[in-house]
């Protein structure tokens, strides 16, 4: 061993010795090509070539010496990450807080005992690992007629519904008015037998007129199944839908019942973020304060695919606690692929809207108890108070106006739509006290006219008495029915961010550009709205280094 180490040192030094020997000849050629001063062509030739035996020799030089002794590859140890390996309970807490709607926990408590429905063959309870999962977030059920795919179930305990405690399971079916019997397992805690009982109502959550009323398309649906009286008194861990009692399921989705014990003032919703390849970061973070400023809680969004400098943001404001960020899909057949799945979404626009309905419904099931409002709304929209300055001061304003019109409460209280568009500017281009990256303190300039009423509205919506959702107001209701109130344009709008009119607009939106009128309503906010902003995007490096 002694000798080979000799021999590996004597190596070295060889290496070293004919190193220098090498720039030694190629000094002395350089001083004799200098020396030649009368043939300049041959002395840049001669630098030239002398320079390229130096960087050979050098690299030849540093590739020798950083590469380790061959007797120390002998121990080496190359580093891996170990630190990564992680039990099974917190790989189960990592998948719950991926799939919230799976019952892991519930699962995890009783995967060893036996638990089924009068006998072993009739409605085992499923593990976990034999669902049928579709495209991530969604469960699935196969039936003799239709495809279900499930995204979440509910508790709904209020007191203006008709039919009881039960459980609201919203998910989408490829079929119109669906005709297959279908059962609820439902599954409670310190029961081994569930509590099973037959479908109480397909809840269309779609209006036929506007089409893709046809079979084979998924279309959205809230399903209701009544707990029975034996049961009233306990909340189900989770919920199983099977087409036969006995039917072991293909699907268990943990019962969300969120109820806190104060409720908080305004909740908004955020549809499935589809910006990949537009970068919004900028608007969305002035959005985000502004709506935080006027009052809003918390802000929920559903995300599909967003571009980095969006994903930032969200990361920001859901580590403080303002925002909740879901990741979402589309199910069945549509597409999901980055890119593919936005040509979709422009595309096949009824589509598209009718896959939002799931998440704004989702928003409002799992706050159905935690906010006394919920506004459903695109970051282009803001709910802005005309005479106050927050959606607290201008809810007391309007619930006095509603009460004396009509003495209930109503689903919702709508505000008219109006269009800041994005060419009308004033003429010297930017106002110079705000930021001209400051999106919506720099459109001030509005259309002079509004859109009809009930068209293109938003809502503050009442969850007590909201059934299902769409993007501009309840679908159905609890107790009485649908009622909205609508607020005066003298109390509040909806001031409405954009390039263009929508596409069902075209021909009036000549008219709105024609008559526009300057309103600075939002320079109320300016030196908050400013001062927050700032901070947000300096922190978040969105400004170069001064």
């Amino acid at each position: 061993m002694a000798a080979f180490i000799g021999i590996g040192v004597l190596r070295h030094m060889l290496y070293r010795l004919i190193f220098w020997a090498a720039i030694l000849l190629c000094l002395s050629q350089l001083l004799i090509t200098l020396w030649r001063s009368d043939r300049p062509m041959a002395m840049k030739s001669s630098n030239i070539n002398t320079r390229m035996i130096l960087q050979n020799m050098i690299d030849f030089h540093s590739a020798r010496t950083t590469t380790p002794p061959y007797e120390s590859l002998l121990t080496v140890e190359p580093w891996v990450d170990k630190l990564s390996v992680q039990s099974e309970q917190l790989i189960m807490d990592q998948v719950q807080k991926r799939l919230p709607n799976l019952p892991v926990s519930y699962w995890n408590q009783n995967k060893n005992k036996a638990m089924y429905y009068k006998n072993e063959s009739c409605a085992k309870f499923p593990s976990i690992y034999e669902l049928e999962f579709n495209n991530v977030y969604w469960q699935s059920l196969q039936t003799s007629n239709g495809s279900f795919h499930l995204y979440s179930a509910y508790y709904d305990v209020r007191k203006l519904s008709r039919i009881g405690p039960a459980v609201r399971i919203l998910g989408m079916i490829n079929r119109i008015e669906p005709t297959v019997k279908t059962h609820c397992q439902f599954w409670f805690d310190d029961h081994r037998q569930p509590v099973i009982v037959k479908i109480m109502e397909y809840k269309y959550i779609w209006y036929k007129k506007w089409g893709n009323y046809k079979q084979g398309i998924f279309q959205p649906y809230l399903i209701a199944c009544q707990i029975p009286k034996s049961h009233h008194h306990a909340v189900p861990a989770s919920v199983s839908l099977v087409e036969n009692v006995c039917d072991k399921a293909t699907n268990n989705l943990r019962v969300v019942y969120n109820r806190p014990a104060v409720k908080k003032g305004f909740a908004v919703c955020v549809k499935g973020l589809d910006f990949l390849y537009e970068d919004l970061s900028v608007r969305l973070v002035e959005w985000i304060e502004l709506l935080h400023i006027l009052g809003a809680d918390k802000i929920f969004f559903y995300q599909l695919q967003v571009h980095p400098n969006i994903s930032k943001v969200l990361d920001h404001y859901e580590s403080v606690g303002r925002v909740h960020v879901t990741p979402l899909t589309l199910p069945g057949g549509q597409p999901n692929v980055p890119g593919f799945q936005h040509l979709y979404l422009t595309k096949k626009v009824n589509h598209k809207r009718q896959n939002e309905l799931i998440p704004y419904n989702d928003c409002l099931y799992r706050n159905l108890y935690s906010y006394e409002y919920i506004a459903l709304l695109d970051i282009d929209e803001v709910i802005m108070p005309i005479q106050t300055r927050t959606w607290k001061e201008l809810m007391d304003t309007v619930m006095v106006k509603a009460l004396a019109a009509r003495n209930e409460t109503r689903a919702s209280y709508n505000v008219r739509n109006v269009y800041f568009l994005d060419d009308l500017i004033h003429t010297h281009g930017w106002f110079k006290t705000m930021p001209k990256y400051m999106h919506m303190l720099q459109h001030v300039y509005r259309s002079k006219n509004y859109t009809k009423p009930n068209q293109y509205v938003k809502c503050f919506h009442n969850p007590e008495r909201a059934l299902t959702l769409h993007n501009h107001f309840p679908l159905a209701c609890l107790s009485q029915g649908c009622t909205s109130y609508a607020m005066d344009t003298a109390d509040a709008h909806l001031q409405h961010y954009r390039a263009d009119c929508v596409k069902t607009l075209k021909k009036t939106c000549t008219e709105f550009r024609q008559n526009s009128v300057i309103d600075t309503t939002i320079w109320r906010y300016k030196r908050d709205l400013i001062s927050r902003v700032s901070n947000t995007l300096s922190s978040l490096g969105f400004f170069p280094a001064i």
